[in-house]
């Protein structure tokens, strides 16, 4: 901004004094007489000088009123002004300077503060990226995790399954902790699916492989005695032990698969009656006949002054008596006491004989388990108790098995009508 004074002073005829700027005007306006003003111009050879008003302009400057505060005035021919009239003795003075280089200057700041907001919000992004990437890391460290885990083979066979979330990351206090905590409950959860049906699928096949070395021996006998009958017809001794042993091997056949049958419809979740079942008289039946079968063993039977009755079906919970009876029967040795007793909810069978092995009493109730047949009086498939808990369990009840030498118990507990 060129102002007035410095080394050469102001130029002849200017009535500005030093430091004006150039385009200020000034304009004295009398109580009495004719408004006279003047501008600070820039002459051709680059000096301040003092140029008049035109009437125009100094009518503009008349209006203005004296006041603390500088106005608005749009001086015609000069553009925008802001000025500030003051009164004096005689009259009043108006001073002003051009609006545009404060319009300037006010676009400038307006300039750099946008583009100090737009700096600012550019550091803010760039700091919070990094803050959040910062903070974000843990996270995709849990996702690496989840990611190496969705890569795994997990259709079928067993499952290696130990990826797990670094410990680290499973601090529950943060958001980032919980989200791993989750993960690896997840992962343990779906490690202990994934490894039950393995067991499962072990079962299955060996349950194939068992019934059909169980089905193949009755087969082959019937296949052996009828070969003998063929090549012996005149011979009428061979012919009824041929008979009679196809007639024995075709009953086993025949329980055998009507038990494969029965479990195959209890996994199924096929239903089973629900009917009121007086247990003490089914445990007098079945007792009355373990006392038949087997005359040798003592046999006891211990019923409350009232009946118990529970709900389940007849049929199959009379099967589920005889099965464990005919267990201890089987397993025992001869003056065996064995005794049924029954009680509110339920019933139980014990026996003082030598007791399940340690190693078959957790997984007495699964299928084809057998013990050492040395042991045992008379042999058998290993259906007996799995079909017990088969039956109990599609009933809403519960069989639990507790053994040792002279001591075996196996209680049964149904639902109370």
């Amino acid at each position: 901004m060129r102002t007035v004074g410095g080394p050469g002073g102001p130029r002849p005829g200017g009535d500005f004094g030093p430091g004006q700027a150039v385009g200020t005007v000034t304009a004295v306006v009398p109580d009495a007489g004719r408004t006279t003003g003047q501008r600070l111009a820039e002459s051709e050879d680059g000096w301040p000088e003092a140029t008049p008003l035109t009437d125009a302009q100094l009518d503009a400057l008349t209006d203005v009123t004296a006041g603390d505060q500088p106005v608005s005035v749009d001086l015609p021919g000069l553009g925008s002004y802001r000025v500030l009239a003051a009164d004096v003795a005689g009259g009043q003075v108006v001073v002003g300077l051009p609006g545009a280089e404060a319009e300037a200057t006010v676009d400038d700041l307006v300039r750099l503060e946008l583009l100090a907001t737009l700096l600012g919000i550019a550091a803010a992004a760039l700091v919070g990226t990094l803050v959040v990437r910062r903070q974000l890391a843990p996270l995709r460290d849990v996702a690496r995790t989840a990611h190496r885990v969705a890569e795994l083979p997990l259709a079928t066979g067993e499952i290696d399954l130990d990826e797990r979330v670094p410990e680290r990351l499973t601090d529950e206090r943060t958001e980032v902790g919980q989200v791993g905590s989750a993960l690896n409950t997840l992962l343990d959860h779906v490690e202990n699916s994934l490894a039950a049906r393995h067991r499962s699928e072990l079962q299955v096949r060996q349950f194939v492989a068992d019934a059909s070395h169980e089905l193949r021996t009755p087969l082959a006998t019937i296949a052996g005695y009828s070969e003998l009958a063929r090549r012996r017809p005149d011979d009428e001794v061979a012919l009824r032990t041929a008979l009679t042993k196809v007639d024995e091997e075709s009953q086993r056949m025949t329980a055998l698969v009507e038990d494969l049958l029965l479990l195959a419809r209890l996994d199924a979740g096929r239903p089973l009656a629900q009917e009121t079942v007086d247990l003490t008289s089914l445990l007098l039946e079945a007792v009355t006949d373990a006392r038949v079968l087997a005359p040798e063993h003592h046999w006891r039977l211990e019923l409350p002054e009232h009946a118990v009755e529970v709900r389940g079906d007849e049929q199959r919970l009379h099967q589920v008596i005889t099965n464990l009876l005919t267990n201890a029967r089987k397993h025992t040795p001869p003056g065996t006491t064995v005794t049924a007793a029954a009680n509110a909810g339920g019933f139980s069978v014990h026996d003082d004989g030598p007791g399940f092995d340690a190693e078959l009493t957790e997984r007495a109730f699964e299928r084809f388990t057998r013990g050492d047949r040395a042991r045992h009086r008379e042999g058998g498939v290993g259906l007996g108790l799995a079909l017990v808990a088969a039956i109990v369990d599609a009933l809403g009840g519960q069989v639990t098995l507790e053994s040792r030498p002279g001591d075996t118990t196996v209680t049964v507990w149904l639902p109370e009508d």
